[in-house]
């Protein structure tokens, strides 16, 4: 059996499409030492294909990171294989809120040097050593402190369509980029109470411990992330003290959370909160668009990528042979042709 999806994407997503069967969205991680992680990851694949499970999974020597879905008739089956595992017993799943079931159309488990990249390269940095965790409740608490400072460790793209009141939210593109930039910023802040936030946790579980290596000692993150907030939030009838939208890594690239919308079409400046990928294949450029540019712009970021995407898929081919350097599927939100990016 091989250990890898061989199907052609586009085929997927149309089989994904015609699925009827619920499925069920989340994402967990964990930070463990692996050793044998090349093991590992085969052992997940072949207990993941069998039970139907999509999505995206990274393992690496100082965990697993994972974004999946799962059918609904064989959750029973993926709770018993997770607590089999002794690490990923009893650990956390952030379950979807805005969830159809086709918000990933293949298995992929990769094996990467870490499950966060970070740009780190101190050994004596223990990750497991990370600040307090808080649940909703805590977080509001604190958050009402004068002495409170909210940092936002994701990046600009998902910042820009919802954060938390009050938050400092970093103009960065990666994770890696953060860690130095938030350090510097936060050095006349280090007697006040740091709290930091990300989608489900893992980036402010390193980071909170980086922060603490680097001799920051009240250092607090939201547990479970934005996604563990909003569950508690809306189970508890707390105050929601997040606004807007929360990006996720899926087809579905954002969660109503509140239905505030802070954000602008990056081509009109029209109010609007959803992204999208231009649809030029030779592009792919993540970007915030409203109906009316969709229509105009059929899905694309510009006049040029309309042209080229209208084109036959054998010259659309053609263009882009040999030129995959000019592709922006990693350039998030940041290009010369988004006039009303903030």
């Amino acid at each position: 059996m091989k250990l890898f999806n061989t199907i052609d994407r586009k085929i997927l997503k149309q089989q994904l499409g015609d699925y009827t069967m619920l499925r069920i969205t989340l994402s967990y991680y964990k930070y463990y030492r692996l050793n044998n992680i090349n093991f590992f990851r085969d052992y997940l694949y072949l207990h993941y294909n069998n039970i139907g499970v999509l999505g995206r999974v990274y393992v690496a020597n100082e965990g697993i990171n994972a974004q999946i879905s799962v059918p609904k008739e064989n959750w029973d089956a993926f709770l018993q294989f997770h607590n089999n595992v002794t690490f990923l017993k009893n650990n956390r799943l952030n379950l979807a809120r805005e969830d159809d079931g086709k918000s990933f159309y293949k298995l992929k488990i990769k094996v990467r040097p870490k499950i966060v990249a970070d740009g780190l390269n101190d050994e004596s940095f223990d990750v497991t050593k990370g600040g307090k965790h808080l649940n909703a409740i805590e977080f509001n608490q604190l958050s009402e402190n004068k002495d409170t400072v909210i940092v936002d460790m994701r990046n600009h793209y998902e910042s820009e369509v919802g954060h938390f009141k009050n938050a400092i939210t970093p103009d960065v593109d990666t994770f890696r980029d953060s860690l130095p930039i938030i350090l510097k910023t936060l050095q006349k802040e280090r007697d006040k109470n740091i709290v930091m936030y990300c989608t489900g946790g893992i980036r402010c579980e390193k980071a909170s411990a980086w922060f603490k290596h680097n001799g920051f000692e009240n250092v607090y993150q939201l547990d479970g992330g934005i996604i563990e907030y909003a569950k508690q939030v809306n189970e508890q009838k707390l105050e929601n003290k997040f606004i807007g939208k929360n990006f996720v890594f899926d087809e579905r690239l954002g969660e109503r959370i509140t239905n505030e919308v802070i954000a602008t079409c990056h081509l009109c400046g029209k109010t609007c909160d959803t992204h999208t990928n231009c649809k030029n294949e030779a592009c792919h450029l993540l970007f915030i668009q409203c109906e009316s540019c969709a229509e105009k712009y059929n899905g694309c970021c510009s006049q040029t990528c309309k042209e080229i995407f209208e084109l036959p898929l054998e010259e659309q081919r053609m263009l882009r042979k040999g030129k995959n350097e000019a592709r922006n599927v990693f350039k998030k939100g940041r290009s010369s042709v988004l006039k009303h990016k903030k």
